[in-house]
């Protein structure tokens, strides 16, 4: 059955998955690509990425492997996909990644706004869902055909399917970075009244690996 999962979601210290301000000059927001040094060095990173060869193996390499397995479909929110705000005013935005973006599958984004699909290289296409966390949910593992589906972010996407109780499992990565501002992931959120509790930790020099699931 497919399942639906966050993979490799770095938060910080003090709970935030991104900076505040982001801009195309600051994807993640400022201060955000500290949380993720744990990754940019990694084998996976390299290669899904960048397109690179060399990089490191390891746990931390482990978990970004896994976060990449028996995937067929992802979610984004918006501000994943881009910058923009509001109607899309033409469509010269094609996302952050360049024409080979690393998903490889169908992706699916949260919007208010309707756009044409868009299709890269890679075997990436963009679809835009403008009617819920349900109907992208519902597209995405019909493509998916059987496969999992992974929620990519950003922090409310998320919030939005834990409230709703969709997230089967959750692997987060806790950065040793303080931010102090930004988008903080259990900002107004109760995991364990929902029915969710930490199932494995392992710490590595670099981040705590956390996987949370659901309680039994």
């Amino acid at each position: 059955m497919s399942r639906l999962r966050v993979e490799s979601f770095t938060v910080s210290l003090d709970g935030y998955g991104a900076g505040p301000d982001q801009s195309i000059d600051n994807p993640l927001g400022i201060g955000g690509t500290a949380l993720h040094q744990w990754a940019f060095t990694t084998q996976t990173f390299q290669q899904r990425v960048l397109g690179s060869e060399g990089g490191t193996t390891g746990i931390d390499n482990d978990f970004a492997i896994r976060g990449f397995h028996n995937i067929g479909a992802w979610i984004l929110g918006r501000n994943m996909f881009g910058p923009i705000r509001g109607p899309w005013l033409d469509d010269d935005w094609r996302g952050w990644w360049g024409d080979n973006p690393p998903y490889h599958v169908p992706v699916f984004v949260l919007t208010h706004y309707p756009r044409a699909p868009i299709t890269m290289d890679g075997g990436t296409i963009f679809y835009f869902v403008t009617d819920g966390i349900h109907a992208a949910l519902e597209q995405a593992k019909q493509a998916a055909n059987g496969l999992d589906v992974r929620l990519g972010g950003g922090i409310a996407t998320i919030q939005q399917y834990l409230r709703a109780r969709l997230v089967d499992e959750m692997h987060l990565a806790i950065a040793p970075v303080l931010l102090g501002r930004g988008e903080n992931l259990f900002g107004d959120i109760d995991i364990p009244s929902l029915g969710y509790r930490c199932i494995e930790h392992v710490a590595t020099p670099h981040t705590t690996h956390i996987l949370i699931g659901r309680a039994l």
